[in-house]
């Protein structure tokens, strides 16, 4: 056995606990429980705690312990029997001394301790001396096991610039031998490749941060960690696992300009909202740490604008005011990105900005007119005649201001042409007098027209404002209905009255009413102005008369506070009425239109008598002509008739298809009828009538009917086609019910009642009477 080997026994034996095994009585077996101490209790047996080392290698068996009985003389009497878990094969006994030996390698992890029993007999008479124990080898480890990283390969991520000793990962081996014995699978971690970027704990496999790493530099490093077994010691297995640490993004740096200064230009003609040009700022951080947001500093803000493109974090310029070439022909304006997202912790350093000048050039382009102003506010007097001067507009050419402009009105085609404009000097004047109550404003473009260059066209509003004067007369506001009552007394209020003014008065309308100087009726009535645009009629006597005279006519003189002020005389007409206090106006229109039809009363109540008698003689006449007119009862049977027309399904079946019909009835030339007593004269015709079609009747009208039904069906296009034609060859043999006619009949109209006429209903009506009052007259 060489050094090393024995070396690890002696490690072995110090750590291992030994087993013991406990004597019972007879009828108990003895058990010896692994990892148990020595207890020295009184026993028969007796051996020294039994170990086997695992995947020691011999030629010779390897002895591991003896089995001995304080009954053994030593004389060779005893038999020393082996049994249990590796007996045989594993273990062998020395039968004569209780000497055990280990036959074949061991694994202690495949199987870490064995469980055998142990006897004692004797050669002679092959009986026990001893009662059969059990007891336990237990196998001791060796460091027969390499380390293990079982959740390789690793990969952690830790943000940039982390301080020193930030944890990154941790990495965690296995060994397989036995953690409780020596040193077998006790590990020690270290580093193998990473300094001086990273460290890590040698007991937990903790990596941490050894010093501030920039992602800028680089962003991903490459650690290998070892684990080795025995604490390291000599001849220590190990094993190593790779750990990849990516370092994540910090907005660490701030935006910079690849250039400190731009050029650019834009055209004079250039909209708003036109792209000038772009900057860009270049920020080493990635994602949101390098989003960023330009500005335009104050002094080109109001003229240019600046947003930002989100995906390639470049700075868009765009126009934000019309520039002008002849005004300014160039800007300078200093930009200003700005990171969207900072974080605290640099600012100290530095401020996370940059800035640069961005020179934009005007460029010259051929403008059209430019108006002194947008809008152009003009007033006038109406009525002012034609050609009178509005006011002038003024156009110039920026690019060249000695060049003639061109002026004209755009005339709407729908529109009256009330102005005209002079091409050269922009003066515009009226075409014909205005009247500012048809309309106040008038609203007028005006075109500038470059000479030399036509399609260089600019336009201006011009709104013309026509100022009122005192030309309209005031007026009633509307028509008065004025009534007075017969008896009347005076000083009585039968009308108040306004006036209205289609002018416009800037110190508001007051007008002033009074009787014009030739109104002949001026004692029968008065007027009183209440001094705030209204005025009261009243009665200047008592009592008036409709004999003497109908209508009053009042001549009202309304006069303005206008410069000059303008009067108007407006007629009221005064109805006399007859009534006692209250005026009845339905009652005064009414009596007011005959005396104008020049018809009295009693006239009047004749005509409307007239008109009423016709209206009755009319509604008579209507009345008789309806009845007259009503459908005849030959009509409603052929209705009913087509009742019997009878749809088929199949393609005809013979004779089966007679059965629609009754064809023995139909060759039956007498058909008795009883007579039962009349309930009602319209109910028995009915039943009369369809007996009658049973028979077939022989009918020239019949068969026209019959015919002409059947052409119905057959150009009707909404009847399916499976109606069934049946031919019938029987002539008839007349009607069974007799004659209706009275010719030959012995008895007289005087003779017979036509009392039952009165039950058939309103469409006899007519006959019935005829034939009751005949019979009256006859009586």
């Amino acid at each position: 056995m060489n050094s090393s080997v024995l070396l690890r026994l002696i490690v072995m034996l110090i750590q291992l606990w030994p087993c013991s095994l406990s004597t019972q009585n007879s009828s108990t077996q003895n058990t010896v429980q692994p990892f148990t101490p020595v207890r020295r209790v009184k026993r028969s047996w007796l051996w020294e705690p039994l170990f086997a080392t695992e995947e020691q290698i011999s030629p010779d068996s390897v002895y591991i312990g003896q089995l001995k009985s304080d009954l053994d003389k030593q004389d060779g009497n005893l038999k020393y029997i082996l049994t249990g878990e590796g007996a045989g094969s594993f273990f062998v006994i020395d039968e004569y001394n209780g000497k055990i030996y280990v036959t074949q390698k061991l694994d202690r992890e495949k199987k870490p301790f064995y469980t055998l029993r142990a006897q004692a007999i004797n050669r002679s008479t092959q009986l026990p001396v001893e009662p059969e124990s059990e007891f336990i080898i237990k196998v001791r480890d060796v460091n027969d096991n390499e380390p293990q990283f079982l959740d390789g390969p690793y990969v952690a991520t830790v943000p940039e610039m982390s301080p020193e000793g930030t944890s990154v990962t941790q990495v965690t081996a296995t060994d397989a031998d036995d953690p409780s014995y020596g040193n077998s699978a006790r590990l020690l971690y270290s580093l193998v490749e990473g300094q001086p970027y990273f460290s890590v704990e040698p007991k937990t496999g903790v990596i941490r941060m050894a010093s501030q790493m920039d992602r800028e530099t680089k962003d991903q490093y490459l650690v290998i960690i070892q684990a080795k077994d025995m604490v390291g010691q000599p001849g220590a297995f190990s094993a190593t696992a790779t750990v990849t640490i990516n370092l994540s993004d910090i907005n660490d740096n701030p935006p910079e300009f690849q250039q400190r200064l731009y050029y650019m230009s834009v055209s004079e003609e250039a909209p708003v909202g036109t792209t000038i040009g772009k900057v860009f700022a270049e920020d080493r951080d990635i994602g949101d740490n390098a989003a960023m947001d330009y500005f335009i500093e104050a002094d080109g803000s109001d003229v240019f604008n600046i947003i930002t493109n989100d995906e390639t974090q470049e700075g868009i310029i765009l126009l934000k005011k019309r520039v002008d070439y002849e005004s300014k022909k160039r800007y300078s304006i200093q930009v200003k990105a700005v990171n969207r997202y900072i974080d605290e912790r640099f600012l100290k350093e530095e401020p996370f900005e940059d800035t640069t000048i961005v020179k934009i050039n005007v460029e010259d382009a051929d403008e059209p007119p430019v108006f002194t102003l947008e809008n152009y506010v003009m007033e006038i007097v109406e009525g002012a005649m034609s050609g009178a001067l509005v006011g002038v507009v003024t156009a110039r050419d920026p690019d060249d201001e000695e060049s003639p402009v061109r002026y004209s009105i755009v005339h709407s085609t729908h529109l009256k042409r009330l102005f005209s404009i002079n091409e050269h000097n922009g003066a515009i004047i009226t075409t014909e007098p205005l009247d500012r109550e048809i309309a106040s404003w008038h609203n007028i473009t005006v075109t500038a027209t470059e000479t030399r260059n036509p399609e260089k066209i600019s336009e201006a509003n011009v709104y013309v404002q026509v100022l009122d004067v005192n030309d309209n007369a005031p007026e009633f506001p509307k028509n008065y209905e004025t009534f007075v009552c017969e008896n009347t007394v005076s000083g009585q209020l039968i009308q108040s009255i306004s006036a209205v003014d289609r002018d416009d008065s800037a110190e508001g309308h007051h007008f002033f009413f009074s009787l014009a100087q030739e109104d002949s009726n001026s004692s029968h009535f008065t007027v009183k102005d209440n001094q705030d645009n209204t005025a009261g009629i009243f009665t200047g006597k008592s009592g008036f008369s409709r004999q003497e005279q109908f209508f009053f006519y009042l001549p009202i003189l309304i006069q303005d506070n206008g410069t000059p002020p303008l009067t108007s005389t407006n007629t009221l007409t005064v109805t006399v009425c007859d009534c006692d206090t209250e005026v009845n106006t339905f009652y005064c229109r009414y009596g007011a239109f005959m005396y104008s039809l020049g018809l009295s009363t009693e006239a009047l109540v004749a005509v409307l008598a007239c008109i009423l008698i016709f209206l009755v003689f009319f509604l008579a006449i209507v009345t008789i002509r309806q009845q007259q007119q009503k459908k005849p009862p030959f009509s409603d049977k052929m209705e009913e008739f087509r009742e019997n027309i009878v749809s088929y399904d199949d393609e005809g079946g013979g004779e089966e298809d007679t059965e629609a019909f009754d064809i023995s009835a139909l060759r039956t030339r007498t058909v008795m009828r009883t007579h039962k007593p009349r309930k009602k004269v319209a109910s028995e015709i009915q039943s009369l009538y369809r007996q009658s079609l049973q028979v077939g009747p022989d009918s020239a009208i019949f068969r026209q009917f019959i015919s002409e039904k059947l052409e119905e069906a057959n150009t009707d296009p909404s009847v399916p086609p499976y109606d069934s034609l049946q031919t019938y060859a029987f002539e008839g043999t007349g009607s069974l019910a007799g004659s209706f006619s009275s010719l030959g009949s012995n008895t007289s109209d005087m003779d017979q009642s036509y009392d039952y006429l009165a039950d058939w209903g309103p469409h006899f009506k007519q006959l019935a009477g005829m034939y009751t009052s005949h019979r009256t007259v006859g009586d």
